[in-house]
């Protein structure tokens, strides 16, 4: 379980580095809070973890394929940025997998 968590928080970390990077505090006041979430053993904020690693993985795709298409119009190469934001919005989207197991579900009652 303890793993299934640090997932999770990686993934928090690096979206705020994202957002820090950008200049957007709020965004990474968020990302930073976000895992504890993790101290209030109820349903609805392991749904609401789950929305939120969701929404972080979609936000990598979209930001992956600007940047693809940005490098394309430029003529740079464009192929390791999209592996590495691909990766990183894999293991976002993992985190959110992995906190529908059952193990999770027990710690968190309805």
């Amino acid at each position: 379980m303890a793993l299934r968590i640090g997932i999770y928080i990686l993934a928090a970390v690096v979206l705020a580095a994202h957002f820090l990077r950008q200049g957007n505090i709020a965004p990474v006041v968020l990302c930073l809070c976000a895992p504890l979430l993790f101290l209030h053993r109820k349903r609805w904020t392991l749904i609401g973890l789950q929305l939120l690693a969701y929404g972080a993985a979609a936000s990598w795709v979209v930001l992956a394929l600007r940047l693809i298409q940005l490098r394309q119009q430029s003529g740079q190469s464009w192929t390791l940025a999209a592996t590495i934001l691909g990766a990183v919005a894999l293991v976002t989207l993992l985190a959110g997998l992995l906190l529908n197991s059952r193990a999770i579900r027990e710690r968190y009652p309805l």
